[in-house]
């Protein structure tokens, strides 16, 4: 019994160094593990409560960053930990690392689109209700998600269009600006009175409301063209006014113009006609 209890005794001494240093690493493991989930957690609010507050970033990238950040962190906590039990996290990295690449490979345009809809929420080229014109289609914007942008057209048709196509190409957004130019061009005869046509179109803009006075109208003769002058008109608006206003103007004056007696000439072209001897 004696000699059972010297075995048992000496058995735990021998043991014990490397129980003592086992339970340090599992608890430094822990320690480790507790800490970086409580940064990670601590990092997925802080983040989206700065970026809440941010008006260069969308509602919907709040979450997915934010997100990212804290799984990123515990990426991170784990492999500190394992490194803790002296697992070689080189090898796991690196696997980690090959196994991404052949998922972004497979994924490639998927990816490229989740990216294209990260900077288009990001840097806001447009947001929705504005009217776009993107690689020439010219729509109305609906939705802005992270793989497609849904817009519609002004004759109503939807129409659903791959971020990456969008980010990479050029776009024109008439609603981002608070005042737009409508351009116009009005032709007269050449036998009428150029600056009585200019006082009309004056008056016209004036009788008008959405016309601003500042920037003040440009109403000039731009080109002598082949059937008339060209008289040129560029008055400013609001944009939401920018169609209306536009299609009221090109009525009115047509309707003043011909109370006024002003002509607006059809293209003619002259023919001359020799008799051969």
């Amino acid at each position: 019994m004696l000699m059972f209890m010297q075995n048992i005794t000496r058995v735990f001494e021998d043991w014990t160094p490397l129980i003592t240093m086992y339970a340090l690493q599992v608890l430094g493991a822990v320690i480790i593990f507790i800490i970086g989930w409580l940064i990670a957690k601590w990092a997925d609010k802080r983040v989206g409560k700065w970026m809440k507050k941010s008006k260069r970033i969308d509602d919907t990238l709040v979450p997915i960053i934010a997100k990212s950040i804290k799984v990123l962190i515990m990426i991170i906590t784990l492999l500190a930990v394992l490194n803790k039990f002296g697992v070689q996290t080189a090898s796991i990295i690196a696997l980690l690392g090959a196994a991404g690449l052949a998922i972004g490979l497979a994924l490639q345009g998927t990816l490229s689109n989740v990216a294209s809809g990260v900077m288009l929420l990001i840097f806001r080229p447009f947001k929705i209700g504005d009217a776009v014109t993107i690689s020439g289609l010219t729509a109305i914007v609906d939705e802005i998600g992270l793989f497609i942008t849904k817009l519609h057209t002004f004759d109503n048709i939807n129409v659903y269009l791959p971020n990456s196509k969008i980010w990479g190409n050029e776009i024109h957004n008439f609603s981002q600006n608070d005042n737009r130019r409508v351009d116009m061009i009005f032709g007269i005869g050449y036998d009428d009175d150029i600056d009585k046509a200019i006082n009309i179109i004056k008056e016209v803009f004036s009788q008008d409301e959405r016309i601003l006075d500042d920037p003040a109208p440009l109403i000039a003769v731009s080109e002598l063209g082949d059937s008339s002058v060209n008289i040129m008109a560029r008055p400013w608006t609001k944009s939401p006014d920018f169609f209306q206003t536009k299609l009221d103007l090109t009525k009115r004056m047509k309707e003043r113009f011909d109370e006024e007696g002003i002509n607006i000439p059809y293209p003619q072209r002259d023919v001359h006609l020799f008799k051969s001897e």
